[in-house]
């Protein structure tokens, strides 16, 4: 019984957050005909306005995000078209990252060396768990197959760093960047009220991927452990 009620609180822990966060975003991608434009036009408004040198806009197909790599923030078709406060707060937020790069926020640096080296470690944690059984069959030996596994689960390791370093990161886009900007004139009182809920939706969505990501790797470090 409690077995169960632990593993119930662990899945809402997970489930619960990217859910609300679905449906804030959802709520609030209604035009909104007393904002004074679009999620895209927001955001070159504020990448000239900061002075982000070589930073451009570009419409997404996979996500709204910002690429350290191209100096470029990005935009589903929604949020780059859309004159509603979901599209004018995850510009905000977007941008808050470019702001973050420009400024050399050491949290967002770091992401951005951890994800190059997670992409690495990737590819050798899939290798290492798709050779291990065959290892183990032909060379009969613990300590090659330990070995595979060890690169595996340091794979892990390092995808669940990412993650983590990535929520403070997130929540700094969303409320040391894009929260002050948005109260200076850009949007009303009663506007930020709702914006304060999209702003921790954007943050939250990357909440589910790091518990998930670290309850993965405990579930490996438990089966290396036996």
């Amino acid at each position: 019984m409690i077995i169960a009620i632990l593993i119930g609180i662990t899945l809402a822990t997970i489930v619960l957050p990217g859910l609300w966060a679905q449906h804030v975003l959802q709520k609030y991608q209604h035009e909104d005909l007393h904002l004074k434009g679009t999620g895209g036009e927001l955001a070159l408004h504020l990448i000239k306005r900061f002075e982000l040198v070589g930073v451009t806009l570009e419409e997404s197909k996979v996500g709204d995000h910002y690429d350290p790599e191209t100096k470029c923030v990005r935009l589903t078709e929604q949020n780059m078209t859309g004159q509603s406060l979901t599209a004018v707060a995850t510009a905000a937020h977007e941008v808050g990252h470019a702001l973050q790069h420009y400024k050399g926020y050491k949290p967002i640096l770091m992401r951005t060396q951890l994800v190059k080296n997670a992409m690495i470690m990737e590819k050798v944690g899939s290798s290492a768990m798709m050779i291990a059984p065959i290892a183990m069959l032909l060379t009969k030996s613990p300590f090659i197959s330990g070995l595979l596994f060890s690169a595996a689960i340091l794979s892990m390791l390092t995808l669940s760093l990412v993650h983590l370093v990535t929520l403070p990161v997130e929540f700094n886009a969303s409320f040391g960047r894009a929260l002050p900007i948005l109260r200076d004139g850009y949007l009303e009182p009663d506007q930020i009220k709702v914006a304060e809920k999209i702003l921790l939706a954007c943050a939250l969505t990357y909440l589910a991927q790091s518990l998930m990501s670290l309850l993965n790797l405990g579930r490996w470090l438990a089966v290396f452990r036996r």
